[in-house]
């Protein structure tokens, strides 16, 4: 990749709520310090991990203002705009553009399953409704519906689709994706970081990365030094925290943010209808994040 429109480590941030559950905002400024010192070059707000669907346009516009005040202009801020409404995607655009966020994160519109063509005119209405770039979101696990390589490859060439963020689990898809376009594509699966960045994706968004933000940039660090027995050993060493995390049957929103509550940072509850993780749960997510971190 000669261009990285967002940088190359990004993470999903969980949104904090206080313990009544209202908006967090000075518990987001301190969150999003410690992901860029910890070696962060952007952050995507208001995503999955940040349960876009459980908060308000009136909170998502504020949690942008309050991250962009706490961490200044440097990292690049990208906005989950998408929703199930084309209309109300592009007005969440507009308010994202003037909150201060540097993109926009534009997921397939969900459960209405629109076919390939539909599903092209919404991105294209999102994308002409702002001058921010774009990172399109195929998450077909989520939302019902796959963006197929060939509807991305003509998104390719609308002057604000800039990135795709790939969490379709189609390595094949990825390839011809990198090989046929121009797209910056970042892997949005934590365990495939250092496989698909060797392969010419531009980075990743990651929501393990909430908590050990500096053990995935120093995967893509050991690899841009040409240490790729580095680079192998800490993916490998990160697969116990990831598999706890993000394969136990638990959204990531709810181990992310057990973990974090747990070692004393900001996060709070989740919104109903997710629930917080159990005791036995949070446990073993810290020994195992302990066992990471003694590495």
């Amino acid at each position: 990749m000669t261009t990285l429109p967002f940088g190359r480590a990004l993470c999903a941030m969980v949104t904090p709520f206080t313990p009544d559950g209202a908006l967090d905002l000075d518990g987001a400024a301190v969150l999003a310090e410690r992901l860029v010192s910890g070696g962060c070059d952007g952050l995507v707000l208001n995503g999955t991990t940040g349960e876009s669907p459980t908060t308000s346009d009136a909170e998502k516009s504020a949690l942008i203002g309050a991250v962009r005040a706490a961490v200044g202009e440097g990292p690049a801020l990208l906005a989950g705009v998408g929703t199930a409404d084309t209309a109300h995607s592009a007005q969440l655009a507009r308010q994202a553009e003037g909150a201060g966020a540097d993109g926009l994160l534009l997921v397939s519109p969900y459960y209405s399953r629109p076919p390939q063509d539909a599903l092209e005119e919404h991105f294209r209405a999102v994308a002409d409704a702002t001058g921010l770039p774009v990172m399109l979101y195929d998450i077909p696990g989520r939302t019902g519906v796959r963006i197929e390589t060939a509807t991305l490859l003509r998104l390719a060439e609308h002057p604000r689709v800039a990135a795709v963020k790939d969490c379709a689990y189609d390595l094949l898809g990825t390839q011809k994706l990198l090989a046929e376009s121009d797209l910056a594509v970042y892997t949005g699966c934590d365990e495939y970081v250092l496989a698909t960045y060797a392969i010419g994706c531009a980075g990743y968004v990651g929501t393990v990365a909430n908590v050990v933000p500096g053990h995935f940039r120093a995967i893509v660090d050991a690899f841009d030094a040409r240490d790729t027995e580095r680079a192998a050993r800490l993916q490998r060493e990160a697969v116990p925290l990831i598999e706890a995390m993000m394969s136990s049957g638990l959204p990531g929103a709810v181990t992310a943010k057990a973990l974090l509550s747990d070692l004393g940072l900001p996060a709070g509850p989740v919104r109903a209808p997710l629930r917080a993780a159990s005791a036995g749960v949070t446990a073993d997510l810290r020994k195992r994040y302990e066992a990471l971190t003694a590495a």
